[in-house]
C-alpha cells in the first residue's frame, strides 16, 4: 500500500521538518539538498532552535512542579561538542559528564565547570585530580575507591568536595537490558535493597575532605511510563527516611537522572511529562510534609530527549540490490560508524528520502551502511519511495548517541555535524579528513 510517510506519522516524530514545493525535505527551514550540495555527505544536521527549545521544556517542568529549587543537568553522553555547551550556558543549564574528555570539552566552550557533575563507576585518581582543580561542582560517586581518593584529594587542595552518591533503587523500568540501570545487579551504584548503599553512605560521611550532599540514582533509558520514576523515588525516599534515623543524614539533592523516551517511530507512546513530574512532586512533598524533612534540590538530567529529535542524519544512496523472493538493500555511505545504535539496541528509526519527500513509499527495504560487517544495519524494515543511486536519505531522531558514539572502523572519517538556526546554517563540528585518521600514527 503507498502512503505518504510526511503526510501521517512523521510530523508527531520529527517535528522540525517539512517539504518544500519541490518536493525536497526541509530540516529547521533549510533544504537539506542543498545541505548536502554545500557541505557533502554523509552529514549530521542539528536544530539549534529545537535544542533550545527542548531545553526550556524541562526547565519549565521542573519549576512548574519542584519551583525555583531545581536544575537540569544535560547527560553529555547523549551528544557532546563545543558547541552544545556553549548552548547549554545560554540557556542557564547544568551538564553531567562522565570523562575528563567530556569535562575537558565544556570547560574549553567558557561552561562553568561549578554546573557539572561527573558521573561514571570508575574515576581514576587523575580523572579527580583534573575535575578538582577545574573547579568541578559535583561528583556523582559511585564507589568506596573512588570516594578515598575524593577525600585524598581534596584534603590534600584544602577544600570541602560536595559529593551526591549513586544509589540503585531496586526498580525494572523494562526498558531495553542494555540501557536498564536501576536493578540491584547493576555496574552503577550501591543497592539500597541489600545494604550496601547505608554502607557507602556510612562511610562517606566518614571521611574528611566530602560534603556528601544528597543521592543520585539513575533507572534507564528511553522510559515512556510515569510508574518506574514513581517506584524508584519511592523506595529513595524511604532510604532517606531510615538514613535521618541511623545516621543523623538529610539530603540536600535528590538527582532523580534521566532516561525519558522520545518518539522514534509512531509506535513510540509519547512521554506523559505531566504525569511523570506531578507525581513526583507530590510524592516529595506527602513525604516532607509527613517526616518534617526538608526539601531537597531536584535535579534531572535529560540527554536524549534534549538532543533526539533535534537531529537527522543525511546520507547518499550508492547501491540499490534486489534478491528476488528475499529483500532490497539500499547502502548508503555511511553506516554504524556513525550510527552503531541499530547494531547495539536494534534501535528502530524512521527514514525519507529527502529528494522524494513528496512521494509515496512503495519499496520496503533494509537501508544497510558500508562497513565490512553484515550487522551494519540501519533500518532493517524501512518503506521509501523507489529509491534509485543517488537518492539522499534522511534518517530522522539522530541527534542523540549517533555523533557521540561514532567510530573510525574501517577507518572511515566521521562526518560533519552542521547546525540549523533561524534558516541559517553553520558548522558546529568539521568533517574528519584521511589526514585525521592518521593524525596520531607514527
Amino acid at each position: 500500500m503507498k502512503t505518504n510517510l510526511l503526510s501521517s506519522m512523521i510530523p508527531t516524530v520529527t517535528p522540525d521538518i517539512s517539504v518544500g514545493q519541490d518536493g525536497a525535505l526541509a530540516f529547521g527551514g533549510i533544504n537539506t539538498l542543498q545541505l548536502i550540495e554545500k557541505y557533502g555527505s554523509p552529514l549530521f544536521v542539528m536544530s539549534e532552535d529545537r535544542i533550545r527549545q527542548n531545553c526550556r521544556f524541562h526547565k519549565q517542568m521542573l519549576n512548574k512542579y519542584f519551583g525555583g529549587n531545581s536544575h537540569v543537568a544535560f547527560a553529555s553522553k547523549a551528544m557532546s561538542c563545543r558547541q552544545i555547551y556553549r548552548i547549554l550556558a545560554d540557556e542557564d543549564m547544568y551538564a553531567d559528564v562522565v570523562s575528563p574528555g567530556e569535562l575537558y570539552t565544556a570547560v574549553s566552550a567558557g561552561f562553568d565547570a561549578s554546573h557539572l557533575i561527573f558521573h561514571g563507576n570508575n574515576k581514576t585518581p587523575d580523572d579527580i585530580r583534573f575535575a578538582i582543580d577545574r573547579g568541578l561542582g559535583l561528583f556523582a560517586a559511585d564507589n568506596m575507591y573512588e570516594l578515598d581518593n575524593i577525600s585524598r584529594i581534596a584534603t590534600e587542595r584544602g577544600i570541602q568536595q560536595s559529593v551526591i552518591l549513586r544509589v540503585t533503587p531496586g526498580i525494572d523500568p523494562h526498558t531495553h537490558e542494555k540501557i536498564n540501570t536501576g536493578k540491584i545487579d547493576s555496574k552503577f551504584g550501591s543497592p539500597i535493597g541489600n545494604g550496601q548503599a547505608e554502607d557507602i553512605l556510612r562511610y562517606a560521611l566518614s571521611l574528611p575532605g566530602i560534603d556528601v550532599a544528597g543521592l543520585h540514582y539513575h533507572i534507564g533509558s528511553q522510559i515512556t511510563e510515569a510508574q518506574p520514576f514513581c517506584d524508584a523515588l519511592d523506595n529513595v525516599l524511604e532510604f532517606l527516611r531510615v538514613m535521618r534515623e541511623r545516621l543523623g543524614f538529610t539530603a540536600r539533592i535528590i538527582n532523580i537522572g534521566g532516561g525519558f523516551g522520545i518518539r522514534y517511530t509512531e509506535q513510540t507512546p509519547l512521554t506523559p511529562y505531566d504525569e511523570i513530574f506531578s507525581s513526583l512532586s507530590d510524592r516529595l512533598t506527602a513525604f516532607c510534609t509527613a517526616h518534617d524533612y526538608a526539601q531537597p534540590t531536584i535535579i534531572t538530567e535529560p540527554g536524549r530527549s534534549i538532543v533526539a529529535d533535534a537531529g537527522i542524519t543525511l546520507y547518499t544512496v550508492g547501491a540499490v540490490k534486489n534478491i528476488p523472493g528475499y529483500k532490497t538493500y539500499v547502502s548508503v555511505d555511511g553506516g554504524m560508524t556513525d550510527n552503531p545504535r541499530f547494531a547495539l539496541y536494534s534501535a528502530p528509526y524512521l527514514a525519507v528520502l529527502a529528494n522524494k519527500a513528496d512521494k509515496p513509499t512503495e519499496l520496503q527495504c533494509s537501508i544497510v551502511g558500508r562497513c565490512c560487517e553484515s550487522g551494519d544495519i540501519l533500518i532493517p524494515e524501512a518503506a521509501l519511495p523507489k529509491a534509485e543511486v543517488g537518492d539522499i536519505v534522511a534518517i530522522l531522531n539522530t541527534g542523540a548517541y549517533n555523533y557521540s558514539m561514532a567510530s573510525n572502523y574501517n577507518r572511515i572519517p566521521r562526518p560533519p555535524v552542521i547546525m540549523v538556526s533561524g534558516g541559517k546554517d553553520y558548522v558546529a563540528v568539521r568533517r574528519e579528513s584521511f589526514e585525521h585518521l592518521i593524525s596520531l600514527d607514527n
